[in-house]
């Protein structure tokens, strides 16, 4: 089984791709493709046939997912892109923050 530093929720930094430099928060993490969908980024055009949902049909702007190496965690303290340790503390794991030590919750 794969493990991964970022979760849903969580704000990263986009530091690969059209969109290098974004930033924003995970929507979704798709675990068996690698990818992850953040807010705001890899925006893509969707036609759609008109149905009963949508009677116009038409053009949606949505995100597109990313590759999850091409993103990076920010740091909650000094709001810039991070490491992710691992750590047991009161018999729990936790993630923190590389450059500032912090707990990532």
């Amino acid at each position: 089984m794969k493990k991964f530093n970022v979760k849903k929720g969580d704000t990263v930094f986009v530091n690969a791709g059209n969109d290098k430099g974004k930033t924003g928060k995970v929507l979704n993490v798709l675990k068996d493709k690698d990818r992850v969908i953040v807010e705001g980024v890899n925006i893509i055009s969707k036609h759609t046939k008109p149905n009963a949902k949508a009677p116009q049909g038409g053009i949606i702007k949505q995100e597109a997912s990313i590759h999850i190496s091409n993103v990076q965690l920010l740091d909650p303290v000094k709001n810039v892109p991070t490491r992710v340790g691992h750590k047991v503390v009161d018999g729990k794991k936790i993630r923190y923050a590389k450059k500032s030590g912090e707990e990532i919750k």
